[in-house]
């Protein structure tokens, strides 16, 4: 047992055998059968007629001090002091202890029964440190000095705070693709919707202006017939790209439809609302939407006006009225700002 104690020790802080070298039964049935044969050995010497002979004693006894010697003088030289290795120290030196009484002590007497009550105490205090170990690492092929387990703990939170802020950046990634429109990069009209109550309920409590743009492309649906749905869709692209040109950065655009958009204007009263709408129509109407094709395509705009108190003190009345001034104008003909 001390050699193989003294083996084991040997092994202290080597990493782990892989699982293929674990998994051959060939190591460990020679360990086993090289541990039996030993046992067999000094069964049959301690029922011979020379069991109690001094040399034998001596030879067996003093190998087995000589060994747990070794193990304790090599984990003071190699300065290992873990707990469990403590204790595997301290169960060690009992060992030793155990090996000098029984080198002292006649078979019956009261060394005797010490040498085995020593032996007894250091193969409990080892046991407890191993089904200690057991308790803390869930393993008996990893043992953890408390530096190393500290040491681990610090760098398992670390992968957890690193593994939190990536499920935050994932999230916030999934709430943008849900608040967006794919094709456009605008809001869609949930967000949108959810934007413009909040943008109300702050209008309310500060009283300051609020306006909404409700536009529509004007005979989106003869390009998309007649162009062809890829032309449709880099219109509709550069077509926002134009809104956010002209817009201020804190307003905001979204896609509501189709062909359907809507700007939020938050701090702007009516007249300047429509100065920004009248600037988006002209802009749109003099921009040439090749769309990587020729002919390019010409787009107009019609577009209507409402401010939130003056054109409704509701949400839906604030929505429809504006949706009614964007029907008027194309109503009137398309390519023109409706406010009144």
């Amino acid at each position: 047992m001390s050699i193989l104690l003294f083996v084991g020790l040997l092994s202290y802080n080597l990493p782990s055998d892989g699982l293929e070298k674990r998994s051959d039964t060939r190591a460990w049935l020679t360990w086993i059968g090289l541990f039996f044969t030993m046992d067999l050995a000094v069964a049959l010497v301690a029922y011979s007629p020379y069991a109690g002979h001094p040399v034998v004693r001596l030879s067996m006894e003093g190998g087995a001090l000589l060994f747990s010697a070794l193990n304790v003088a090599v984990l003071l030289m190699r300065r290992i002091h873990s707990p469990l290795m403590l204790v595997f120290g301290v169960s060690v030196a009992w060992f030793a202890l155990s090996s000098l009484v029984f080198i002292l002590a006649a078979p019956w007497n009261h060394m005797w029964w010490l040498a085995h009550a020593i032996f007894a105490g250091g193969f409990f205090l080892l046991s407890y440190g191993v089904v200690q170990a057991f308790r803390t690492t869930q393993s008996f092929a990893t043992i953890y000095s408390q530096e190393e387990m500290t040491a681990r703990l610090a760098k398992s939170m670390a992968d957890t705070q690193k593994a939190l802020q990536q499920v935050q950046l994932s999230n916030q990634r999934l709430e943008r693709i849900a608040a967006t429109d794919p094709l456009t990069g605008a809001g869609n009209r949930r967000h949108f919707i959810e934007h413009i109550g909040a943008e109300i309920a702050r209008a309310r409590r500060t009283g300051a202006p609020l306006s909404l743009l409700s536009l529509d492309l004007d005979h989106f649906k003869d390009i998309n017939d007649s162009r062809g749905h890829s032309v449709g869709d880099e219109v509709l692209r550069v077509f926002v790209r134009k809104c956010l040109e002209a817009i201020r950065p804190y307003d905001s655009v979204a896609r509501v439809g189709g062909e359907e958009f809507m700007v939020l204007l938050p701090g702007a009263a009516l007249d300047a609302a429509s100065a920004v709408a009248e600037r988006l129509r002209s802009a749109i109407e003099r921009t040439a939407f090749d769309a990587g094709a020729e002919p390019s395509v010409g787009v107009t705009i019609s577009v209507g006006v409402s401010e939130f108190g003056r054109d409704g003190d509701t949400l839906d009345g604030f929505l429809n009225v504006a949706d009614q001034r964007l029907y008027r104008a194309k109503f009137e003909g398309r390519n023109r700002v409706v406010v009144a």
